[in-house]
């Protein structure tokens, strides 16, 4: 459904939600290992979303990534509007360039209910909800080390 660089975008802003804190910050090279992402693709993910406020990154010894507002504040469709834009909520099921309200697909109405829960639900989903999962056991986000977070 999203683009690879938004599931990566996904993977590492919620990776970074379990793993920094206060003043500790997550390298690029700790992310693209922990979650097998090739690092050069990471880091140019990781740039659009310090640059869409999302991340802070500070560079040198003591540098790597943060997020820029609370994990309860930062919404799983923000990181995706971030990456891959919204379209996909606009686009045709099968398609096709003149489906609409108006003119309908033969799923159009199907898939206009799906892609309506979808936004709805990745609208609700935060950083801090996923983590709260993962913390306690709930979930995984890195299966390497088999780490869940602080």
């Amino acid at each position: 459904m999203f683009s690879k660089s938004c599931e990566y975008g996904l993977q590492a802003i919620l990776y970074i939600a379990l793993h920094a804190s206060g003043e500790r910050r997550v390298g690029l090279q700790e992310i693209a290992e922990n979650q097998e992402i090739p690092s050069h693709f990471l880091s140019k993910i990781l740039q659009i979303l310090v640059k869409q406020k999302l991340l802070s990154s500070t560079k040198g010894p003591n540098g790597g990534f943060i997020l820029n507002r609370k994990p309860e504040d930062i919404t799983l469709l923000e990181v995706i509007a971030a990456i891959d834009g919204l379209d996909i909520f606009d686009r045709c099921g099968i398609g096709l360039k003149t489906c609409s309200d108006e003119v309908p697909c033969p799923i159009h109405n199907k898939f206009k209910f799906l892609r309506e829960n979808i936004r709805q639900t990745l609208s609700n989903e935060t950083l801090a909800d996923l983590r709260l999962q993962v913390v306690q056991g709930k979930s995984f986000v890195t299966v390497k080390n088999l780490e869940v977070g602080n």
